[in-house]
């Protein structure tokens, strides 16, 4: 038989595609000719005759591989993120150099003249992907898919502006309130190097000594080695640096920026003595100063202080992108000092290498708890890898974990850190098995799988800690906590915060699509522990007013407003739920519970971000609202 007489039929060994026998049992064909091997032992004819759709390649990709699933969806991200950044970019009517300053510092942003990093982290809720988090800027931002799901639930047009600002609620511009320091230092002819007062230093250094609670929760020195900080700092001229000077005078420099700041600290300074008020916008200005002096100088335990201190300002500020920076630098001196394993580097035998180890490790823990919560609030991967760190925990930490931490008369046993380090390990392994771009690819079974073996860690966590003041896995108005403080306040939050980043990730299951009965049990159940855990931050935050300390509202504000997203999304996924009436209630009364709680003695700089997180809130609101009225009413409309 003559297989080429037919012009239109091409050689099969050209296309090397399988025979339809082959084709149907999913097994290799040689393509022979006139039978395949498969065919040939079996005495079945060798057909061809399936239709094979094939697909044209783009005009526009001259010849080249079509472009994968994954880089077109970047592409995507990238334009639509780019398209939203640039619109909402300030024109600038003139051209002088005031009109320009004038608009730069009060509304621009660095983050609407750059393209978004590529891989963005994607925000799913009940297998919706409503759009991404910026790498860049940390802010949520919809996809139309994201836009068409909320309008389609709720019947209204979405106001992106404050859905989907062009900064996170949880992020400050800074622009402005350094811009200011800077002309007020030029017209002060101030000089930028000068060391703040010695006798102030002092003050602030002995309140800091005295209270053992900040000591316990905040060890950023180590009261006897920065003795001989303040000495190096203060021993020579301003106008002359000493090798390794720079990095002792920013330290010192920091460290009053810092710790001026703290509660207790301040209420020891105004008890004791009349000191003058400390400009804290000033100081971290000068500090950065000396940045360029220090990075110059050989690694040591006062830039790692200096630097991390820096970052806890910062953070405290809700300045994220300087936070982001200097946290990366501080690791960074961590690393090279061997700070992130236990035997350090090359350490010698001696009291003093070890008690300057030993400090470098309070400040490693330190750098790694922000380093965790930092990968939560800005969706970037986190600097510092468990995989690169000995993670043993201090010597005796669990012992006085859960001492009366705000206790001024309890003894000075070591620190126990902002809040417990085991919690900080946990958020870092959630990031890595559930939110990492290499887990993005896992199964419905596999991020189950995941999820259930860190909600295990996390209930192993709650039952090893004390009775008294073990977190419980719901909290409502109607349950009490007489053991309530600041530093419990902040237990109890990342507590639920863990609890919800956990179960979160269930969103992206497969099975919320597909419908797969078998695999929604536990799909929904899951989704249903984080929306009951943000809940359960709201209810606890609003019990706990009367302990919040003044000024934290940059500290805290990230555990409410991350809580009230995930509760809009749970209300427009199931309006009719009986919960959802109690969650529109929850946003309701959101706004005058964070106005009641955060903005005491906030500065009259930041009450227009304030104003920002009220919009913010108050759109998830109306929405909410509308969602659920529309929902009842087309329910009613079926039924009659």
């Amino acid at each position: 038989m003559d297989h080429g007489s037919n012009a239109s039929d091409q050689p099969r060994t050209r296309t090397a595609r399988a025979c339809d026998s082959c084709y149907k049992r999913k097994i290799k064909c040689d393509a022979a000719i006139p039978q395949c091997n498969w065919c040939s032992h079996h005495n079945i004819p060798c057909t061809f005759d399936r239709v094979v759709q094939r697909k044209r390649k783009r005009d526009d990709e001259g010849g080249r591989p079509k472009v994968s699933r994954l880089s077109e969806r970047i592409s995507r991200i990238e334009q639509l993120l780019a398209e939203n950044l640039l619109g909402d970019q300030i024109s600038v009517p003139g051209d002088s150099p005031r009109s320009f300053e004038v608009n730069t510092t009060a509304s621009s942003s660095p983050s609407n003249t750059q393209l978004p990093d590529s891989s963005s982290v994607r925000v799913h809720f009940a297998g919706k992907e409503l759009g991404v988090i910026s790498l860049l800027t940390g802010t949520p931002f919809l996809f139309p898919e994201g836009q068409e799901w909320i309008e389609a639930r709720t019947g209204q047009h979405v106001s992106i502006d404050k859905l989907s600002p062009a900064r996170a609620p949880w992020d400050k511009e800074r622009g402005q309130t350094l811009n200011s320091v800077l002309m007020n230092m030029n017209m002060n002819t101030s000089n930028p190097y000068e060391l703040p007062d010695w006798g102030t230093m002092q003050v602030y250094f002995q309140a800091y000594k005295s209270s053992n609670v900040m000591r316990r929760i905040f060890p950023v020195i180590d009261p006897e080695l920065f003795e001989e900080t303040i000495r190096t700092a203060y021993s020579h001229s301003l106008s002359t640096f000493r090798y390794g000077q720079a990095s002792a005078r920013v330290c010192v420099i920091a460290f009053l920026t810092f710790v001026s700041r703290l509660p207790d600290v301040k209420h020891i300074v105004n008890t004791t003595t009349a000191t003058a008020a400390i400009d804290h916008d000033l100081l971290a200005t000068k500090a950065k100063f000396f940045m360029p002096q220090v990075l110059q100088e050989s690694a040591s335990l006062d830039a790692a202080q200096a630097v991390t201190i820096l970052t806890l300002f910062e953070l405290s500020s809700g300045n994220m992108r300087t936070t982001n920076y200097y946290a990366a630098l501080a690791a960074r001196l961590i690393f090279m000092l061997g700070g992130n394993r236990l035997d350090g580097q090359a350490i010698s035998t001696d009291e003093r290498s070890q008690q300057e180890h030993s400090q470098l490790r309070n400040i490693f823990w330190i750098c790694y708890t922000i380093d965790k919560d930092l990968a939560l609030r800005t969706g970037q991967p986190p600097t510092i890898t468990d995989e690169n760190c000995d993670l043993t925990l201090p010597p005796g930490y669990l012992d006085r974990a859960f001492l009366d931490v705000e206790n001024e008369e309890v003894p000075w046993y070591g620190p126990v850190f902002p809040f417990d380090l085991r919690l900080s390990i946990i958020k870092a392994r959630a990031h890595r098995e559930l939110y990492s771009v290499s887990c993005l690819q896992k199964s419905d079974a596999e991020l189950l799988k995941s999820i259930r073996e860190l909600d295990d860690a996390l209930e192993e966590w709650r039952l090893s800690v004390p009775p008294r003041w073990r977190p419980t896995m719901s909290f409502s108005s109607e349950t009490s906590d007489p053991n309530m403080r600041m530093h419990t306040v902040m237990l109890r939050l990342n507590y639920h915060l863990c609890m919800t980043i956990i179960h979160q990730a269930s969103g992206r299951c497969k099975a919320w699509m597909q419908g797969q009965s078998g695999m929604m049990d536990g799909v929904s159940s899951s989704m249903a522990l984080s929306v009951e855990a943000s809940r359960s931050s709201l209810c606890y935050l609003e019990a706990a007013e009367h302990v919040v300390v003044d000024g934290v509202f940059w500290t805290l504000i990230f555990y409410p407003m991350s809580a009230l997203l995930t509760i809009f999304c749970s209300i427009l996924q199931n309006p009719l739920d009986p919960h959802s009436r109690e969650d529109l209630g929850r946003l309701n009364v959101a706004t005058v519970m964070i106005e009641r709680i955060f903005s005491r003695k906030l500065p009259a700089t930041e009450l227009g971000h304030f104003k920002l997180v009220a919009d913010f809130i108050v759109e998830l609101k109306r929405l909410a609202e509308c969602a659920i009225d529309k929902a009842w009413a087309e329910q009613r409309a079926a039924s009659h």
